[in-house]
């Protein structure tokens, strides 16, 4: 490990996914290396302008466990939820089937809402009646659609725990949480107010919806994260945002850290990314219960696994670089 963060050498990394998630098909970021280890900087490629408010949290979410590491755990281990992305029923059924989580979180609102029941359906015959079923809609659709979609998926369901970021923003939340009877979980970055009006986000996001999703690179980490769960006093569920075992591992720290722990974590995405920039035995995939370990600091990558997944397009290699170099001189 060296004793000073070089951004200028950080690894960049292109890592194709098993199935589309989103517009999604290839996982890009970078590596950062601290004195103490290793954290992945690496946020969504939609976002406007290099030096934007997020790029600068997930830079700090990627010092942090180089450098003052990660706060200490309750627990030792945490429950997953397997990631069911937007395929067709059958595929559906045989992720699932596949895995041993006994929670399963399906993606929906990509098409027609008969798909997205089916796949539903399909999910729910695979992990049995005895698993646990939540649905996100990453933000797809307004109010009334909503409201429409998640009467029939609910159904379909057999019961929803949960319907993650049905609409995109907190006033549609607030408006569609009086028609359903369905619990909603809001992103905790989600905001109808300026980020340091922190009184107004919590009572916001209190009247919004029932459960808050904390991701560590989104709120700058996993202290920073901690920090929101206690402000905003209701129950939390931890998810990736599609990271390496690098990055999972500091929504683990998240997870592991929290007070109190009511959901499976959506943590357990590794499988839909086609490799790993970890060895095999630190790769963060779900054990035979359906969990994954909380751990002191982040695996460090294996450097010919870095070369096979090293970013080789000198545009996009340009573009993250850039992008790095002005999260880090805003922050």
């Amino acid at each position: 490990m060296q004793t000073l963060i070089d951004f200028e050498r950080a690894p960049a990394f292109a890592i194709a996914l098993t199935h589309p998630v989103g517009t999604t098909t290839v996982r890009e970021g970078l590596l950062i290396e601290g004195p103490q280890g290793w954290g992945e900087f690496s946020p969504a490629v939609g976002m406007k302008g290099q030096a934007d408010a997020a790029a600068v949290r997930w830079v700090t979410a990627a010092i942090e466990p180089g450098t003052v590491g990660w706060p200490d755990p309750v627990r030792g281990r945490v429950p997953v939820a397997v990631s069911v992305p937007a395929v067709d029923a059958e595929l559906a059924r045989r992720i699932v089937a596949g895995s041993p989580c006994r929670t399963a979180s399906v993606e929906v609102g990509t098409g027609d809402l008969d798909e997205d029941v089916a796949r539903v359906a399909a999910v729910r015959d695979a992990i049995g009646s005895d698993g646990v079923l939540r649905c996100d809609a990453r933000g797809r659709w307004d109010a009334e659609t909503a409201r429409t979609a998640i009467t029939a998926l609910h159904d379909a369901a057999g019961g929803l725990e949960f319907i993650e970021r049905p609409c995109a923003t907190l006033s549609e939340l607030r408006r569609l949480r009086k028609t359903v009877d369905v619990h909603i979980a809001a992103h905790a970055t989600m905001r109808d107010a300026p980020p340091d009006a922190a009184s107004a986000v919590d009572t916001q996001l209190r009247d919004a919806a029932d459960v808050v999703v904390l991701a560590c690179g989104p709120l700058g980490g996993a202290r920073r994260a901690l920090r929101v769960a206690e402000a905003v006093d209701m129950p939390c569920v931890v998810t990736s945002m599609l990271e390496t075992s690098v990055g999972l591992a500091a929504g683990l720290a998240v997870a592991g850290a929290l007070p109190d722990l009511p959901f499976a974590c959506q943590l357990g995405t590794r499988p839909l990314l086609a490799g790993d920039l970890v060895v095999e035995s630190r790769s963060l995939v779900p054990d035979a219960d359906g969990c994954l370990p909380v751990a002191p600091m982040a695996p460090a990558p294996q450097p010919e696994l870095l070369d096979r997944f090293a970013m080789t397009d000198p545009a996009r290699l340009t573009w993250w670089r850039e992008r790095l170099r002005a999260a880090v001189t805003a922050s």
